[in-house]
């Protein structure tokens, strides 16, 4: 799959997303959460794909700073994907219909408590994205083509824990699970993989 952002990838990309096999993580203990990985046009020009992300706000009372896709708990009696949407239009204005949906992506557990759900959605029109200055610092377009390389994911180890850490090279940034693990399961699957992130860790300084 190629990953122009046009109608031929949305289609291709759609239909992977309604066949993926997605796996729900036991909520026993765990708080629902969604957020979106909302696909747009590069900012470039270049005509490729590209999806949203976030700095969050230095004022914010968890997670300050560090890089983020929007989104949030789940409000009672909310599905994966109206939390998506409430999440996006909070954060960064958009105010999508459901249509605009293309599929969900597995749970992922973190080390703070929550299962963590990656609502995958489109954009036609980025010039709607107004962020919210309490909420988001900056708005990246950042482009999937250069994910696909084999050097833009790393996985390490860490004396704290038995499994894989995943880290994802994005410019000259460093992004880390949870975000860089849901990110890399959408690249798995534009590439025509289905690759569990479950198990894949988190740094020591986002366990809590």
């Amino acid at each position: 799959m190629t990953c122009r952002f046009d109608a031929a990838f949305r289609q291709e990309l759609s239909g992977r997303l309604q066949t993926f096999p997605r796996i729900v993580h036991p909520q026993a203990g765990l708080k629902a959460a969604a957020v979106a990985i909302t696909l747009v046009a590069a900012d470039d020009g270049s005509g490729q794909a590209a999806f949203l992300l976030t700095r969050r706000a230095s004022t914010l009372r968890a997670h300050a700073g560090q890089w983020a896709l929007p989104g949030g708990r789940c409000d009672p009696g909310e599905t994966l994907e109206v939390a998506a949407l409430r999440e996006l239009e909070e954060e960064l204005g958009l105010s999508l219909p459901p249509e605009n949906i293309l599929g969900v992506l597995d749970d992922y557990p973190t080390r703070s408590g929550y299962a963590i759900a990656p609502v995958v959605a489109w954009l036609d029109d980025p010039g709607q994205i107004r962020p919210n200055p309490d909420e988001v610092a900056s708005v990246h377009h950042i482009r999937l083509d250069g994910l696909m390389a084999d050097h833009a994911v790393d996985f390490e180890t860490i004396p704290e824990s038995p499994r894989q850490v995943i880290r994802l090279l994005i410019g000259d940034q460093h992004i880390h699970a949870p975000t860089a693990a849901l990110i890399y399961q959408l690249r798995e699957l534009v590439a025509g993989r289905v690759t569990r992130v479950a198990e894949l860790d988190q740094p020591v300084f986002a366990w809590r």
